[in-house]
């Protein structure tokens, strides 16, 4: 989801100016539609819980798509009637149509990379067979469908370089197709396999393992609970029905299974996981037909992600006696953990990332949130650090194993992604692309800062904004935040965020416990019973730009999606007095539910559920966006923000949660909304609705901060 918001839009090239505050085009007080109640009573551990709005779950009902038109006209009048959002979005149309590039990979004697020449809905994906060949299409998703709202997931190349196997995302939903294409004829074969969820392609002889589920009964496809998955193998050629099944797990349905083979094609790889943190680590021998699986981890306690194999030799990346991850190895004879020795041990910083390369092994670390990288041999030694243009974020160093060239992406707030080509030898980093955009960078800058949240814990913060800006507590300020998941936030590049920036506008991304910024014990301080600290972080934050001037509670919007619209929804009910906007978007807002759809139960690990104990229940509910909308509050100015496909957060969070604020809130500000169709968590949104939902949520924030733009 698009996270930065516009402010004081005075681009010249779309002929906007600025106004004073008091010209500000005033709209009638919303009708919202009714509606309706039903008398839904669950009962935790005696405590009785209302759900009047539990029909809203049934999202495919006709009486919800109706409810969900009506709540779009109301959404879509508001928007339409503030006369700068056409401009806002022809200055996003504007900056948006430049090239982007990702970095290329060496497959199987194939570099491939994926371009996107300004405004194409997906980008497309080229090869070559050396830097000064032709360059040709790889695959188009473009082609895969007329609005864009196909896209590509995932692809792999298989060994020999003859074949492609990819994965595409219809409307933003989880659920992928499998297809398979002759890369030299360009012909599409007829492998292909439907209901795949979380899965690679992992190339093996000739065929691949994958993951799948059976086919959910109708009507059930985008909130169904997904159980039972299944790791199988298929041959090209062979009727996909009859896909062999290598392994599954019927005692414990819940489980996730996932596999790869190693570069050798010596081993699969098979994790087994029950949340979004720890994994069970199993190993098959493919030179053996009849081999037993090697169950090296059956706990779920820690993570662990195989690295490299060699005869029998094995590097593993883990957060196991290292809550900021290390490197170890173990043979598979004497596999037990205990028997595990350091190649590059828990240092102060996070180890984020590992590539081996060219009997190197890349290292990516992470240090008070920004990326750092550094090469050591084989055995652990460290060698030199790679150069990097500023503090940002890495992607990158992918290839085969004895490649001794490579590629990595960097870019930071203010820093496009560029790509550079690193010798790995010779430790020389070259510029090799870079984005062409009528920009000066230099006239903005970033900091970072360090405040004390409720309980004395510093938390960094990034602020960004133009350089010699005036702090006198009037400058429309957008707060990002996560706080989840052992996610972090990293710098990043954001086209939206610039037409902010050049226009007096400031961001600020928070880096909350509960992120990975700080390795397994800042994640595990924002989880479960300490989930408060996350949102004390947040509240500690806003309290920071307007003490020290950078905004005021008239003038700062927060937004975030997913987990950070939890964040949102949680923070907005505690404390609106703090912010004049607040855009949840595809938020987990029914804290007593949520694992009740999809795959909702993973995140338990982070949440708890409201079934664990009376405990557990009571803190749930205490936080619960949805539980704890209180009458005569005055709630900022929301526009939650949801769609039809997403299989990832259940649209109903955001339904019942929007249901419940327009019953109970009797202010002023306006609460929306914004329910897309076709398109789902965020993941494979074309260009076009990425634009459209960017100046919605731009002129939202703008307008509702009483700033004024004409036209001239």
């Amino acid at each position: 989801m698009t996270s930065n918001l516009i402010n004081k839009i005075t681009c010249l090239a779309i002929g906007i100016a600025l106004m004073s505050c008091n010209n500000t085009p005033k709209m009638e007080k919303l009708n919202y539609p009714v509606t309706k109640k039903v008398d839904t009573v669950d009962n935790y551990f005696n405590t009785e819980v209302a759900d009047p709005y539990r029909w809203l779950e049934d999202d495919m009902s006709q009486e919800t798509k109706e409810w969900v038109i009506a709540q779009n006209e109301v959404t879509q009048s508001l928007l339409s009637k503030i006369p700068y959002r056409k401009a806002i979005e022809d200055r996003l149309t504007q900056i948006w149509d430049y090239t982007k590039m990702g970095a290329p990979v060496n497959r199987s004697g194939l570099i491939v990379y994926g371009k996107n020449d300004g405004l194409q809905n997906q980008a497309v994906y080229y090869y070559k067979t050396s830097e000064e060949g032709e360059e040709k299409v790889l695959i188009d998703p473009n082609k895969l469908s007329e609005d864009g709202t196909v896209a590509l997931s995932s692809f792999s190349i298989s060994k020999d370089g003859k074949y492609l196997g990819y994965t595409i995302s219809r409307s933003g939903s989880d659920w992928r197709e499998i297809f398979v294409k002759e890369i030299a004829s360009d012909k599409v074969l007829d492998d292909h396999i439907e209901w795949v969820k979380f899965s690679g392609i992992s190339w093996y002889k000739d065929g691949f393992f994958f993951s799948r589920f059976d086919e959910p009964k109708e009507g059930d496809e985008l909130k169904g609970v997904n159980k039972n998955p299944k790791l199988c193998y298929h041959k090209l050629g062979d009727d996909v029905a009859d896909a062999e099944v290598v392994y599954e797990d019927p005692a414990n349905p819940e489980r996730l299974i996932n596999a790869g083979v190693t570069d050798d094609e010596a081993y699969l790889v098979i994790h087994l996981t029950e949340s979004t943190s720890g994994n069970a680590l199993y190993l098959k021998s493919l030179n053996e037909k009849e081999a037993e699986i090697v169950k090296v981890i059956e706990d779920f306690e820690y993570d662990y992600s195989i690295i490299d194999h060699a005869n029998g030799e094995f590097m593993v990346k883990t957060n196991y006696n290292a809550p900021k991850e290390r490197i170890a190895k173990f043979s598979i004879d004497t596999y037990k953990k205990e028997n595990w020795e350091d190649v590059i041990p828990e240092g102060k910083d996070v180890l984020s990332t590992v590539s081996v390369k060219s009997d190197k092994l890349i290292v990516q670390y992470m240090t008070d949130a920004h990326d750092v990288v550094k090469v050591f041999d084989l055995n652990g030694k460290h060698l030199y650090n790679v150069d990097l243009p500023s503090i940002g974020s890495v992607g990158g160093f992918g290839g085969e194993k004895e490649d001794e060239v490579t590629y990595f992406s960097f870019n930071s707030f203010v820093y496009p992604s560029a790509i550079y080509k690193y010798n790995i030898a010779k430790n020389t980093t070259e510029l090799y692309w870079k984005p062409e955009i009528d920009i000066d960078f230099d006239q903005y800058e970033t900091k970072q800062v360090f405040f004390t949240s409720k309980d004395g814990t510093k938390v960094p913060m990034f602020i960004v904004h133009k350089k010699g800006i005036s702090l006198d507590g009037n400058n429309p300020t957008m707060l990002y935040g996560y706080g989840g998941f052992n996610i972090s936030l990293t710098p990043t590049f954001s086209l939206s965020r610039m037409v902010l920036l050049e226009n007096d506008g400031i961001y600020a991304m928070v880096n909350l416990r509960g992120g990975g910024e700080y390795g397994k014990e800042w994640h595990e301080a924002g989880t479960k019973l300490q989930k408060q600290n996350v949102f004390d972080d947040c509240i500690a934050a806003a309290e920071y730009l307007i003490d020290n001037k950078y905004t005021s509670p008239e003038k700062l919007a927060v937004h975030g999606g997913s987990n950070g619209g939890l964040l949102v929804g949680a923070v907005s009910n505690q404390r609106p007095d703090l912010f004049k906007v607040a855009i949840p978007a595809v938020g987990v807002m029914d804290m007593l539910r949520y694992h009740k759809f999809t795959i909702g139960r993973f995140w338990a690990a982070d949440y708890g559920t409201s079934e664990d104990d009376k405990e557990m229940f009571d803190y749930l509910y205490g936080y619960s966006p949805i539980h704890n909308v209180k009458e005569n509050l005055d709630y900022p100015a929301v526009m939650v923000m949801t769609a039809d496909h997403d299989d990832r957060v259940v649209p109903a969070h955001s339904f019942k949660y929007i249901a419940e604020l327009q019953d109970k809130y009797n202010g002023n500000n306006p609460v929306i909304i914004r329910i897309e169709s076709k398109a789902g968590h965020g993941a494979g949104k074309p260009t076009s609705k990425q634009i459209e939902s960017a100046a919605d949520i731009y002129s939202f924030m703008f307008y509702n901060m009483n700033e004024s733009i004409s036209y001239n």
